[in-house]
């Protein structure tokens, strides 16, 4: 989603300053084209060069600086231009109270008012400074401006307090930086997403379960939402959820999950089934918990056959699309292509798990897309939250 993206950073004069880092970072490895400007007072808590390794272009940090070029003598017009998003991040009081006031006197400032294409600014400071009626009423003025403005977090700061002033955590401020380049193509669907594996209870404090993180289930609820739809989450994991859009359902076991979904299918447009669904669970669950015999070494659990969620649903269909995930360890394409007719699904998205950063409890993934008459279209190694937005582009564009 970001691949061949400009994105300018703004780093002004906070503690913060040293968390941009992963944010530079972050938005090279998605591919991102990252110019970083930074304030005479963000210099004095980590240097220039840092910035620059990372970002891999020299950090510009003043308007008649030795950087300039003969080609680009007015260097904040030129990166005004050039910026498809400008990033404020850590955002001080002092910036603020500039861009909402019309006041440019260094290279920050000027560039920032030369800008035209979106801005998206990351407060952090005291919290005594946050709730201070000047610096709330530059916010307000801000977000008049359809300037984006993300409320910090609370929790401990720096000077040993505790309060509202703390930038948001690493994952919150990707996925703010994604969602200014969503559109809101999905607006009016109705999506039902499935996450995370299920657990089947042995006693009180044991399960049967797998090693599913929900974290792709996750990822493609939340950008189904930003990118305008209504989603239903019914998922075993609890993580973040970053919209208004999404409805969620915690369960536990298959039978939990089959029942929430088939309450709201029929008045859905799609069903993404991501969750690992346990394909089996004890014929009887314990009142207490099962203690050690000192004379016994083997122990007997039945088991019986979980409700194949994904193809009782399926045979409920009217005008749903239907994806199935595939996760396996070998013959990748002849089993998801029998999971796709045996399902009666539209799409499998399928996943060789015994590969590095493929599957279970890892950031990445790497999908084949199957369909009915279709080759399988492989897609490359990437983030969970790219594949979800690359799925949700290939929707809008294939099937809906």
């Amino acid at each position: 989603m970001l691949k061949g993206k400009h994105i300018t950073i703004y780093v002004t004069g906070g503690i913060a300053v040293y968390k941009s880092l992963n944010i530079v970072r972050e938005l090279i490895k998605n591919q991102a084209e990252v110019q970083v400007v930074m304030t005479k007072a963000a210099q004095k808590f980590v240097t220039p060069l840092t910035f620059a390794t990372l970002s891999q272009r020299p950090v510009l940090t003043d308007n008649f600086s030795a950087q300039s070029s003969q080609d680009d003598f007015i260097p904040h017009i030129k990166l005004a231009r050039w910026t498809d998003l400008a990033v404020v991040v850590p955002a001080t009081a002092n910036i603020i109270g500039k861009l909402a006031n019309g006041i440019a006197d260094d290279l920050t400032s000027t560039t920032l008012m030369a800008t035209d294409s979106p801005k998206l600014i990351f407060p952090t400071m005291n919290t005594t400074m946050w709730e201070n009626p000047a610096v709330q009423n530059n916010i307000n003025k801000l977000s008049l401006m359809d300037i984006k403005i993300v409320d910090p977090d609370s929790g401990f700061l720096a000077e040993g307090e505790s309060g509202k002033g703390r930038l948001p955590e690493l994952n919150t401020i990707m996925v703010e930086i994604f969602k200014m380049f969503t559109k809101p193509v999905l607006a009016g669907v109705n999506v039902i997403v499935t996450a995370g594996g299920t657990k089947e209870a042995l006693d009180p404090v044991r399960f049967i379960g797998n090693n599913s993180s929900g974290k792709m289930g996750i990822a493609m609820a939340n950008v189904a939402a930003d990118m305008g739809a209504h989603v239903t989450l019914i998922s075993t994991v609890h993580d973040y959820l970053n919209s208004p859009n999404i409805d969620e359902i915690q369960v536990n076991t298959a039978v939990e999950m089959k029942e929430s979904l088939e309450k709201v299918f029929p008045k859905n447009d799609v069903l993404i089934m991501a969750a690992a669904v346990s394909d089996f669970r004890p014929m009887h669950k314990s009142t207490q918990k099962i203690k050690k015999d000192a004379d016994k070494d083997l122990y007997t659990i039945q088991l019986q056959k979980n409700p194949d969620i994904l193809k009782e649903i399926s045979k409920k269909k009217d005008k749903q699309f239907v994806v199935g995930f595939a996760a396996e360890t070998e013959n990748l394409i002849p089993y998801a292509k029998k999971k796709l007719y045996e399902k009666n699904v539209d799409m499998i998205l399928a996943n060789d798990v015994s590969k590095a950063g493929s599957g279970f409890n890892v950031d990445t993934n790497e999908i084949t897309l199957i369909r009915r008459d279709k080759e399988p279209e492989t897609w490359p190694l990437m983030s969970k939250n790219d594949i979800a937005a690359k799925f949700w582009e290939y929707y809008d564009e294939h099937i809906k």
